[in-house]
């Protein structure tokens, strides 16, 4: 249906099932342009909104008539707009977020007359409130005032009088259904603990349709039955039990929040994955990349090989800037601040030391993508007080990484990271970059990469092996030709793994 040279995502169909809404680089090759194509003829198929910029832009919702589509025009993480776009005249006008102001404003779908819309905002508070507004009126009703967390899931149904939506409660997922013309919301209590995705009502709107990811189960779809008035609910029925591999699961460890004071006083949330133990436990230290994601608990076979064949202790933090905790949390590590989030791993190692059941003599660093950086980080500041690290993909120097990632990501990086092309910000970038430090660094250092990675290029990985190399540093380096952003195929993974588990026997 597209040319298969050009980059298609995110396809959107309308309610009559003639027409697909998606997003296309085809017209330069750089441009998230929003099309709409005819299902039955793939010629017919049109701009209707052309990127003026870099940012990304894509299809949310269809209105009821099939004539307007709510188009999402991502910036960063914390500034995002929505329009409203006419197929017909290609006109598109804004109707969430303010030109002048920084927010988050993602549109979930229009309301049941496609008179108003649904969707998410912090432009009243520090977290993502579900909100609804009357493209009439104009009015704004906020939902979730009284939820000092981020939603981040919804779902709508069919005829437009139930609603559901997910709450990110310290990393843990709540359910809640939703009466959307009363705007009430009820929790649903018999929920897994773990990570809710995928709802979704059948047409009949009696069932909600989720899925649950938990520390013993990597995603298990389940049913909730609803009652005739859209805030009670009856049984909770699971339909599948995942394909673990064989893995005993009953001999998993389960993860407990945890809190550590960092440098200058914050409160640093983390997860700490630990067997009961006579002796204290060596622990790897797991950072998440993004730089804005969020380390939650959800199945990981990795963190339980490493526990039942290493004896380790697994910790992951969520340093400052992670996303779940607040726009002003979110927004701690940008520009010039971005080492600050290293001292968070300082802290962390010291919060170790004073831990009975672990071993502060014996800790590793893990981490992929932006994690990554935060390991050859964490090596240039931590050595001394580290045994191993294994950096995935990993960001060496900001100002090469900037230069040679694709087009289309480039200035939604910038905005996190920096711009290069400022002065003070490149010499910046430069003095902060592990590839520039290098003489810092004398932990055993693990570097895994893939060649045709669009995202972090293959180059960030060999320059920093071989500095290491040339400064007779220990590195191992494992680069997967047929891979990308991280390893996918299974006998990659399955090597990768085995080199791991070889590399942190050694030296761990």
């Amino acid at each position: 249906m597209t040319d298969g040279e050009s980059r298609n995502g995110g396809p959107l169909w309308n309610n009559s099932g003639t027409k697909i809404a998606y997003r296309s680089n085809k017209r330069n090759g750089a441009s998230n342009d929003v099309w709409v194509m005819s299902v039955n003829d793939s010629n017919l198929s049109e701009a209707i909104l052309e990127s003026p910029d870099g940012t990304s832009w894509g299809p949310i919702d269809w209105s009821n008539d099939n004539s307007k589509v709510l188009i999402q025009n991502y910036i960063s993480i914390t500034d995002s707009k929505v329009y409203v776009v006419d197929i017909k005249t290609k006109q598109k006008k804004l109707i969430l977020g303010n030109k002048d102001k920084k927010s988050v404003n993602s549109g979930l779908s229009f309301d049941k007359d496609s008179t108003g819309v649904f969707y998410v905002t912090d432009e009243f508070g520090e977290f993502n409130n579900l909100a609804h507004k009357d493209l009439l009126s104009e009015k704004v009703e906020l939902i979730t005032q009284g939820i000092n967390w981020d939603v981040d899931g919804f779902a709508i149904s069919d005829d437009g009088f139930r609603g559901a939506f997910i709450v990110n409660e310290n990393g843990f997922s709540s359910l809640y259904l939703l009466n959307t013309q009363t705007l009430k919301y009820q929790k649903v209590t018999s929920i897994p603990i773990g990570l809710v995705g995928g709802i979704e009502f059948n047409k009949e709107a009696n069932l909600l349709g989720l899925s649950i990811n938990t520390y013993k189960s990597p995603s298990d779809s389940y049913t909730l039955e609803l009652k005739t008035d859209p805030l009670n609910y009856g049984e909770l029925k699971k339909w599948t039990n995942s394909e673990v591999g064989g893995l005993d699961t009953s001999s998993f460890v389960s993860p407990k929040l945890i809190s550590y004071k960092s440098y200058d006083g914050l409160d640093i949330p983390a997860f700490i994955y630990a067997k009961e133990s006579k002796k204290p436990l060596p622990v790897i230290i797991s950072i998440h990349g993004g730089p804005e994601g969020q380390s939650r608990p959800r199945f990981s076979s990795t963190f339980q090989l490493w526990i039942e064949k290493l004896g380790v202790a697994v910790i992951t933090p969520n340093v400052r800037g992670s996303e779940g905790y607040g726009k002003t949390y979110l927004g701690l590590d940008n520009g010039f601040n971005r080492e600050d989030s290293v001292k968070d791993i300082g802290a962390l190692l010291d919060w170790i030391e004073k831990q009975p059941n672990l071993d502060s003599s014996r800790v590793a660093v893990y981490g992929g993508s932006y994690g990554g950086y935060m390991v050859l980080a964490s090596a240039v500041y931590y050595s001394d007080r580290l045994k191993a690290a294994i950096d995935i993909v990993g960001i060496s120097n900001f100002v090469t990484f900037l230069t040679n990632t694709q087009d289309y990501r480039r200035d939604l990086r910038r905005v996190e990271y920096g711009d290069e092309r400022d002065p003070k910000m490149r010499a910046f970038l430069e003095k902060i970059s592990p590839n520039n430090n290098v003489d810092k660094i004398s932990v055993p250092m693990f570097v895994a990469q893939g060649e045709n990675d669009p995202r972090v290029p293959v180059t960030e990985s060999e320059q920093i092996v071989e500095s290491l190399r040339d400064a007779n540093k220990t590195v191992w380096y494992m680069n997967a030709l047929n891979e990308g952003h991280g390893y996918r195929k299974k006998e990659n993974r399955d090597l990768y793994q085995q080199a791991i588990i070889l590399f942190l026997e050694e030296h761990l």
